[in-house]
């Protein structure tokens, strides 16, 4: 059984469509990267993904939950489903430590030696061992990123969501958070990634899923999408991002 099963999926907002009849599905251990033009989609899909974004018409199911459920419990599934935002969303206010230690306590009842035991484990894993006690404003974009994938680790997930995580950061930062994902994609974690980071898509990737217009319109593996998609639209998309 996959990871995640998205089924027909549909979703409008009033008269606009956002998704349409969306199908696809993520192996255990797999790495699927979502690509599109701005406003295809791609983060609303995402986002239902972990019951961020409700849907109208169609299924999801994660691990045998079914989101479309109304028994599921959303806030137990989306602590097993790490996500990573664009803008990092850590806490201004608490330090690092304690933007990682906060929902292990809350949500996962760990103690607090064991969630700190945790949070500096992770801190070292992203190359950030000596900001523990430092605040998020202290910290460069690329760090509070990485930060970010730290905390969503520490909830010990099932698969990790990425949300263009890299496209608030400034080009030199962005290297240090891909590499972060490349180890973990290594290392064996379920992945969906939406991003234009064409070179990970083609280091980490097993299948690349393309949008347009709320559709998915091609969904194949890494190969065949960069050496032989005969889709207009993707072919299109990749003349134009990869011809730099």
């Amino acid at each position: 059984m996959p990871m995640i099963e998205i089924k027909d999926v549909s979703k409008a907002y009033g008269a606009f469509q956002v998704l349409r009849h969306c199908t696809t599905s993520v192996d255990k251990g797999e790495v699927v990267v979502v690509c599109g033009p701005s406003g295809s989609g791609k983060s609303t899909l995402i986002k239902t993904v972990n019951g961020l974004e409700p849907f109208q018409t169609g299924n999801i199911i994660v691990d045998g939950v079914s989101l479309a459920d109304k028994a599921t419990d959303l806030p137990k599934l989306r602590a097993r489903v790490g996500m990573v935002f664009q803008n990092f969303e850590l806490f201004p206010h608490l330090s690092i430590v304690d933007n990682l230690c906060l929902a292990q306590q809350k949500v996962l009842g760990r103690d607090r030696p064991a969630a700190e035991a945790k949070a500096h484990a992770l801190l070292a894993r992203v190359g950030l061992p000596e900001q523990a006690d430092k605040f998020p404003g202290q910290l460069s974009g690329g760090q509070q990123q990485r930060v970010a994938i730290a905390r969503a680790l520490a909830m010990d997930p099932i698969a990790m969501l990425f949300d263009e995580p890299t496209s608030a950061l400034d080009p030199e930062m962005v290297s240090e958070v891909l590499d972060v994902m490349v180890a973990l994609a290594k290392e064996g974690m379920t992945m969906m990634v939406v991003t234009h980071e064409m070179g990970f898509a083609r280091k980490v990737a097993d299948r690349v899923i393309f949008m347009d217009k709320g559709e998915i319109v091609e969904d194949a593996k890494k190969a065949d999408f960069f050496g032989n998609t005969r889709n207009p639209r993707a072919q299109a998309f990749l003349s134009k991002i990869l011809q730099h």
